[in-house]
């Protein structure tokens, strides 16, 4: 195994450093890209895994403004190292968030649904009533995309693969909100016209798998209509028919958070607006966690097992 649980000693508190007791952490895809060498960015090994999570403020250097002991905090941006039990980072790394998110909430917040959030913002101008078509639906990211657009009054098609609990899986998403939930298989059916009947086709479709999967989708997107790849999970290309671009004008975009993040380094407010917008959503109870397994740390190796298997649908969060 590349992964081992060690004993480091705290670092000292520099003037501009935070000290930080880790509560929670998961484990996400784009986590396990990185233990395999496959991610766009990667740490200087030996490094400390994880790149999301929420922990409490212990102790600020004297220089700290922004932050004091007591406070939540998660990263500000990707390769923080999150799977430990304490770190002192510089004040920079970190984001304050406000204490009556659950911890659970807060430990899942800076991926997932802010990817969903942008998606769902920066892509198409999205009225109520509106539609998007999305893959992978009970990920985090379709989880949170699901409540964020019935909270806008947009309409979801959520497609997930075939499983043996596909119907607890549609319960589950239908829950959260889902309008429709349909198969790989249904996206190449006839049936597919009765869902247009009442609503109408969407603009936007969300794709974190790749292949065979995202042609079907794009089929069914309108003219001029917009297909976001955040992820690529059946590592397969995106397969595009020449006459899709040609007589409807297909657009073919790409999301990466860390890469938001980036650009907008310098936007604090653009930041904080995002922010607000979705800790207003958790506090009144239109956006939750993803549906979660808690497992303490010294139980890594279970959990990184789980969150490799197919079909998972739980998220494996790493109690600190």
């Amino acid at each position: 195994s590349l992964l081992r649980l060690k004993d480091l000693e705290v670092a000292e508190l520099g003037d501009s450093d935070v000290h930080v007791k880790m509560l929670a952490a998961p484990i996400n895809p784009a986590d396990i890209n990185m233990i395999q060498g496959t991610y766009a960015i990667l740490s200087p090994l030996p490094a400390v895994g994880g790149n999301e999570g929420v922990g409490e403020v212990l102790e600020v250097g004297r220089r700290v403004a922004s932050l004091k002991p007591g406070d939540r905090v998660i990263p500000a941006g990707a390769g923080l190292g999150t799977w430990r039990t304490q770190g002192v980072f510089p004040e920079e790394m970190l984001l304050k968030v406000p204490s009556d998110i659950p911890v659970l909430c807060a430990a899942t917040l800076s991926v997932n649904p802010c990817t969903a959030y942008r998606m769902l913002a920066d892509f198409e101008t999205l009225a109520p009533g509106d539609s998007v078509i999305q893959n992978a639906a009970n990920s985090g990211v379709g989880q949170a995309v699901i409540q964020i657009a019935k909270a806008s009054g947009i309409k979801t098609i959520n497609v997930v693969r075939d499983r043996p609990d596909l119907p607890k899986l549609v319960e589950r998403l239908m829950a959260l909100g889902a309008d429709h939930v349909i198969t790989e298989e249904m996206l190449r059916k006839p049936e597919m016209k009765d869902i247009f009947k009442s609503i109408p086709k969407p603009r936007l479709a969300l794709n974190c798998v790749g292949g065979k999967s995202t042609t079907d989708m794009l089929r069914h997107l309108q003219p001029k209509g917009t297909v976001v790849t955040y992820g690529g999970m059946a590592k397969q290309p995106v397969m595009v028919p020449v006459s899709a671009f040609i007589f409807r004008d297909l657009r073919l975009r790409g999301f990466w958070m860390t890469q938001w993040r980036k650009d907008h380094a310098q936007d604090q407010e653009g930041l904080a607006s995002m922010m607000d917008a979705v800790c207003q959503l958790i506090r009144r109870g239109q956006l939750t966690a993803p549906a979660c397994t808690e497992v303490p740390l010294q139980d890594y190796k279970a959990a990184l097992e789980a969150s490799m298997k197919p079909f998972t649908s739980s998220k494996q969060i790493l109690l600190l």
